[in-house]
């Protein structure tokens, strides 16, 4: 892998600012009094600033701590405490005190769980329902290794949502990039979701910028197709800490338009492409 030395420093279309005012103030203050994880902060992600200054936040459920090492990835890695009780009507709280009208939830990896934690995304949706009745959801799933079938049944109380799980990069980099998860069976999951919910969207996303190959990208645009996959989500791979992936390549914001317009054609319904896209970017646009 080439170093992010080697490409150069990062272009001006990949420089923002961070987040400020009463808005992006109120939502830190309330995440901290709940004691919420988000994604935002864990993953490093660009969009924090943005995001929080509307008064909007991804959830990160079930932990700080993934039971797998993803090389792309700043989360930390190891042994994770059980599920906390508590935190469905802490995130349901929130949900309230922010007016949040569309919630996405997340999580990091928990395969020392029987249902890879596909009970506690359930009661976070039932719980702020009952809080907040008229709030809407996008769920971003780990991909339930050992036990997709039950972990979609028990999520199948809490419908209607978004179904989202993230495929992240091409097989050919798995071994670099995700060692701890499988092409195949991301795709699977994404298959069953579909079939098990019809009416339901389903989503994923890919970074780009880690050294994949055009036709790769294409081929993994078709095989979301041939399962059903309704949304797409590209954005440039940026490096969340020392230890992680360098970059290969800045994508330019040109390239990132072509491969939108690719999206399009092979008849994906939603797609966000940009280098500050993001899994949640943009989330609640029925249209894009």
């Amino acid at each position: 892998m080439s170093s992010d030395k080697k490409i150069g420093k990062l272009p001006p279309w990949l420089k923002r600012r961070l987040g400020s005012g009463m808005t992006f103030n109120h939502t830190n203050s309330t995440l901290e009094e709940l004691g919420i994880e988000t994604i935002c902060t864990h993953a490093n992600c660009p969009n924090q600033g943005e995001c929080w200054s509307r008064g909007t936040a991804t959830v990160l459920i079930l932990g700080g701590i993934c039971t797998r090492n993803c090389k792309f990835c700043s989360v930390a890695t190891g042994k994770p405490l059980p599920p906390d009780p508590t935190e469905p009507l802490r995130i349901a709280k929130m949900a309230k005190e922010m007016g949040i009208k569309y919630l996405v939830i997340t999580s990091v990896d928990r395969d020392d769980l029987d249902d890879g934690g596909a009970s506690h995304f359930r009661d976070v949706m039932l719980k702020c329902r009952e809080l907040v009745p008229e709030i809407r959801f996008e769920l971003l799933v780990p991909d339930f290794r050992d036990s997709q079938d039950k972990s979609l049944e028990i999520l199948e109380e809490a419908l209607p949502f978004v179904f989202g799980h993230n495929i992240e990069t091409t097989p050919a980099l798995y071994s670099i990039a995700r060692p701890g998860g499988n092409y195949k069976r991301s795709l699977e999951l994404l298959r069953k979701a579909k079939q098990r919910y019809p009416d339901t969207k389903t989503k994923t996303s890919m970074m780009l910028g880690l050294g994949e190959k055009d036709e790769d990208l294409i081929q993994c645009m078709r095989d979301l197709q041939e399962v059903g996959c309704d949304r797409l989500s590209l954005g440039q791979y940026l490096k969340p800490s020392k230890t992680s992936l360098d970059v290969v390549e800045y994508v330019t914001p040109e390239k990132f338009d072509y491969w939108r317009d690719r999206a399009k054609e092979l008849g994906f319904s939603w797609v966000m492409s940009s280098p500050f896209t993001r899994s949640s970017y943009h989330a609640e646009q029925d249209e894009v």
